[in-house]
């Protein structure tokens, strides 16, 4: 999908791939939503995406549903998409506007923005609003990204730092990408991709480029296939830069640069692009003139809705003659080759003849995906 990233070292010996139930078995892989998806904190979208009160969106993980909204103070939640009254899921638009309230169609129960319940015709006397607020999931914000915890099942939000807490996963990640003042970028174009494959697959192929030659022409006319400077992989993300061949200023159709460089980077992050992978569901592409970011969407064990969207700076937008179809025609082709790829993947592993083949030198930052992976589905 991307340009892919190499970790130089030959340690690696003979470590193999995942074994074929972690790819093909729909029990599998509802456990491993639980344990992931369900656990972790996972990117949900943008907060330019609900710039006004009132302003919502809807998120499906499994057979869960979330609102995520903002409220008249600016302040954005997150709440499970579930009347207190019967259990009717109270939304059923992937984005709009609530006047004011939320309120569900069945019997009228209706909520403020934060969830709290507002009015419930026809209850006793003795009935208090007060005790049946919408269930919260977790909610933060980390540079312009909303990140959602679904451990919050509850009415108490989860702690905003310290243990379990949004920051305590993303470590240096905060730090490591101060520069690119993410919160400032705007949306310039979004497209969902619907593909047939596991999300761990979309994953590894995010995180290599030997690919690079053979499927990716165009991209590899931008990036050399081997030249990556990887970090240390953690708990929480695998990541490197690459950087451009001679001549090349961007990653677009003819590699030039029609945009400004985003404020803030220094002359060594002009000439790289930052592949991170931070698990579960955010890739995240940062670009010197643009980022692009992907959200995995697991809907199946074979299946992953993918959200890509394109965010530039908003004085960029704002110039007359602004361009972004370069780029995004640019990754759209490439996205397209990676699924393409990607279902064929699956399609193979869901056979019983397969089995784990040995990664090579260069495939570590895979292995080490594997690694978390099978650390997960060793917890009970």
């Amino acid at each position: 999908m991307v340009g892919g990233l190499y970790h130089g070292c030959s340690g690696t010996g003979m470590h193999k791939t995942l074994p074929r139930h972690f790819y093909a078995d729909p029990a599998f892989y509802e456990a491993e939503l639980e344990r992931l998806y369900f656990t972790r904190w996972i990117c949900a979208g943008r907060a330019d995406q609900i710039p006004n009160a009132g302003d919502f969106f809807t998120r499906t993980i499994g057979d869960e549903s979330l609102i995520i909204t903002r409220d008249g103070t600016g302040g954005i939640h997150a709440v499970f998409n579930v009347c207190r009254h019967r259990g009717t899921r109270i939304c059923a638009d992937a984005e709009g506007h609530f006047v004011d309230r939320i309120q569900c169609p069945y019997h009228a129960w209706t909520y403020d923005l934060q969830g709290q319940l507002l009015a419930a015709p026809h209850m006793p006397p003795e009935f208090r609003k007060a005790d049946y607020p919408l269930h919260r999931a977790g909610c933060d914000v980390w540079d312009g990204h909303i990140f959602i915890n679904l451990k919050a099942r509850g009415t108490q939000a989860l702690p905003s730092s310290g243990p379990g807490s949004l920051w305590e996963q993303l470590a240096d990640l905060p730090e490591r990408f101060a520069a690119w003042r993410m919160a400032d970028l705007r949306l310039g174009r979004r497209i969902v991709y619907d593909v047939k494959a596991n999300w761990k697959l979309i994953v590894l192929n995010f995180n290599e480029c030997l690919h690079c030659p053979t499927l990716h022409p165009a991209l590899n006319r931008l990036h050399h296939y081997l030249g990556a400077d990887n970090v240390e992989p953690t708990a929480c993300y695998v990541g490197g830069a690459m950087g451009f061949r001679n001549g090349v200023e961007t990653m677009s159709m003819d590699g030039k640069r029609r945009r400004h460089y985003l404020p803030g980077l220094n002359a060594s992050q002009r000439q790289q692009v930052f592949y991170f992978a931070i698990y579960p569901n955010l890739l995240l592409s940062l670009h010197p003139d643009y980022m692009m970011t992907h959200t995995l969407w697991p809907r199946a064990h074979d299946r992953t809705e993918i959200v890509c969207e394109w965010h530039f700076h908003p004085d960029e937008m704002a110039r007359p003659g602004f361009q972004a179809d370069d780029a995004i025609e640019f990754w759209d082709l490439t996205n397209r080759e990676d699924w393409w790829i990607s279902e064929r993947s699956q399609a193979g592993i869901s056979s019983r003849a397969y089995e784990p083949g040995p990664y090579s030198e260069r495939e570590e930052l895979l292995w080490r995906f594997d690694e978390m992976i099978r650390t997960e589905a060793g917890k009970s």
